[in-house]
């Protein structure tokens, strides 16, 4: 049986709801749908990226309809009758105000997954606050308050981490309805919010403080708690991370060229280290500063000492460890100029991955779609006289991307 996948989205998108399935499905006749309301906007085009050729929607057809048409109705049901998962990210009010809500559509389909998400979950005061990652996940979880150095304001994360990592969660209670509906039959409403999972990703230090826990302060690179567990410069400007437990100690100091850290006495153990941790990260940043990257790669691996370089988004693209590993892979459709692009992070052994295709125009399958849900011509130029659809996608999207 194929699988069939619904997401329908508002204006103003969370992205990464649309990792939900990407190029991962089994069956390689799967389909995944977006529909988007009036008015719909590519939020990915403000951080430079073009929604057709963006990770977010690639893989999919995308059919384009205004919701608060009353003639849209008749093509709602039929979507859903059709589909086996329906993904929902509109907030809780307007859902109910558009009649999107289980209860809604539940009795449509029996076998129906419908799967939601939500800022800040469906219960409590702030249930029908809007919410981004960026307030919900990061800020409201207590992630953005700990993801700082000492001193520092609050910053901005990355956009739309917390939307792809939410997206996964989702995308394991959609699995896990799937696979209770082949035990049972019947359909599910799943759900997460952006705070749910932000705070998971957070557990470590929200389960500390359930249990009254003493916390390290925000840390600072130059008076760490511990110096070989720190960020340092090289002499070529790069930035990369230590982590050398107490065991390789000894290693470090000899790949490093200072074996007389080893006997001096305010580094002999551990807790000596940590004492005078503000001496140590002061000496091994001279140490670090008098060579180049690639010097202290070297010694690092001929030591086996665990390091990470901080890379940027266009040396990530570079790495050939992703390149080995199918994290950057081919991209089809998108034009000469961009071959490559982002895969989702799963793996299935033995199971092919569906080749990355470009995102599609908004309403690029408009005709198609109803078509194959049994909609004749002569209705779905009703359908677009009375509004329900556009009668282009650069009249529904408010110009071509």
């Amino acid at each position: 049986m194929h699988q069939r996948h619904l997401v329908v989205s508002p204006a103003i998108e969370r992205p990464g709801i649309f990792i939900l399935a990407h190029h991962l499905e089994p069956r390689r006749h799967s389909h995944r749908i977006a529909i988007r309301a009036a008015g719909s906007q590519d939020c990915t085009a403000r951080h430079g990226i073009p929604g057709r050729i963006g990770p977010l929607d690639r893989g999919r057809r995308s059919v384009a309809v205004d919701l608060k048409s009353a003639q849209s109705r008749e093509i709602l049901e039929r979507l859903v009758k059709w589909a086996d998962v329906l993904v929902v990210n509109f907030p809780q009010s307007v859902r109910k105000r558009l009649k999107l809500t289980y209860d809604d559509v539940g009795p449509w389909n029996s076998r129906l997954i419908y799967a939601d998400v939500t800022g800040y979950g469906d219960n409590g005061p702030d249930a029908d606050l809007p919410g981004f990652d960026l307030t919900a996940y990061w800020a409201r979880s207590g992630l953005l308050a700990l993801t700082r150095d000492a001193g520092a304001p609050p910053t901005l994360p990355v956009s739309a981490s917390g939307d792809h990592a939410t997206a996964t969660g989702l995308y394991g209670a959609i699995v896990t309805g799937l696979y209770r509906r082949e035990r049972t039959g019947k359909g599910s409403h799943v759900t997460t919010s952006l705070i749910a999972q932000g705070a998971w990703s957070c557990s470590m230090s929200v389960a500390a403080s359930l249990c009254g826990a003493k916390f390290y302060p925000l840390h600072d690179r130059k008076s760490p708690p511990n110096a070989i567990f720190n960020v340092y410069q090289t002499s070529d400007n790069r930035w990369f991370l230590i982590i050398v437990q107490d065991k390789d100690w000894q290693a470090l100091a000899t790949a490093i060229g200072r074996p007389e850290l080893l006997t001096d006495t305010r580094f002999v153990d551990n807790a000596k280290r940590g004492v005078n941790s503000r001496d140590l990260a002061e000496a091994l940043d001279g140490v670090f500063l008098s060579q180049s990257w690639g010097h202290w790669r070297e010694a690092f691996e001929h030591a086996r000492l665990t390091y990470g370089l901080v890379q940027s988004p266009a040396d990530v693209i570079d790495d050939p460890q992703l390149l080995e590993n199918g994290i950057i892979v081919p991209l089809e459709g998108a034009g000469e100029k961009l071959k490559l692009t982002v895969s989702s992070p799963l793996i299935i052994h033995g199971v092919q991955k569906v080749s990355a295709r470009r995102a599609p125009e908004l309403g690029e399958h408009n005709d198609q779609l109803l078509t194959e849900l049994g909609f004749s011509d002569r209705q779905i130029e009703e359908f677009r006289a009375s509004g329900a659809i556009p009668h282009s996608s650069q009249e529904f999207s408010g110009g071509a991307r």
